[in-house]
């Protein structure tokens, strides 16, 4: 694998972690947010998150 491989990867590999991070918070932020539109906005970015993360995975095959 050549440096520009091992550099992308790992790139990958901290966006999957940072995306992850992301999603432990906004679960976090859901739990501690009250009323139903609050809720769905919570939701909403948990779903495009998840969508990212399924992304980045796929990429870092």
């Amino acid at each position: 694998m050549g440096n520009e491989a091992v550099i992308r990867l790992t790139e990958l590999d901290e966006r999957i972690a940072r995306v992850r991070e992301e999603l432990r918070e906004l679960s976090h932020r859901g739990a501690a947010t009250s009323g139903p539109a609050g809720e769905e906005r919570i939701a909403e970015m948990i779903a495009e998150k998840e969508a990212q993360l399924a992304e980045l995975l796929k990429a870092h095959r």
